[in-house]
């Protein structure tokens, strides 16, 4: 199923969602793209992007630089689109960054927005759900919420990018939790140097 669901939230770290939303959309699968206000300031202070989550052409062509018709935005408020269906088939899930109240919500079934809906979607459809939280230190009440999604079968991958392939770059650090992500959903992808195997192609920021 060439589907696949990215939102961006308002943790630190929106150079992983806009990396992730990048590479989905190259390999030509439908993307549904959405992202909170909080996400949108992040962006504007971590990538000095402005982006207005009530444009989402607008949105979309200020992170790829384009808006390819396999990127379907939608509004973090509209609870009427496909993606808040169980009905509505998807691969699964990455919430990228994905941030504390975002994932504590999710891990509550608590949704009050169409970020959280569709992750509660992927959890009872039985579909993959990949949070990536970039916090630190954490407290007891993150740990238990984490515990608690991986139970209810998420994936928590931490924004913990490795040394081993290659960390000379921030490029390549990004690449590294992206491909992690993707390995998730099974996209294929050389964007890491994996342990034991020669070096990856080299990031597009680095030529």
């Amino acid at each position: 199923m060439d589907r696949y669901v990215v939102a961006m939230t308002g943790g630190s770290g929106a150079a992983y969602g806009r990396r992730l939303l990048e590479v989905l959309a190259s390999t030509g699968a439908t993307v549904h793209f959405t992202l909170s206000d909080a996400a949108a300031k992040v962006i504007a202070h971590e990538l000095t992007i402005p982006v207005d989550p009530a444009d989402g052409p607008g949105c979309v062509r200020a992170l790829l630089g384009d808006a390819p018709d396999n990127v379907v935005f939608h509004h973090y408020k509209d609870l009427e689109v496909p993606i808040a269906s169980g009905s509505y088939r998807t691969a699964g899930m990455a919430i990228c960054p994905c941030s504390m109240g975002t994932l504590g919500r999710v891990a509550c079934g608590a949704s009050s927005n169409l970020i959280e809906r569709a992750a509660d979607v992927c959890l009872k459809e039985r579909r993959k759900l990949i949070v990536v939280p970039r916090e630190t230190p954490l407290s007891e009440i993150h740990i238990e919420n984490m515990l608690r999604l991986t139970r209810a079968g998420a994936v928590v991958l931490p924004a913990s990018p490795g040394f081993y392939g290659g960390g000379e770059t921030v490029e390549r650090l990004v690449d590294f939790v992206v491909a992690r992500v993707l390995d998730q959903f099974g996209v294929e992808n050389d964007l890491m140097r994996r342990y034991g195997e020669p070096a990856r192609r080299r990031h597009p920021e680095e030529d």
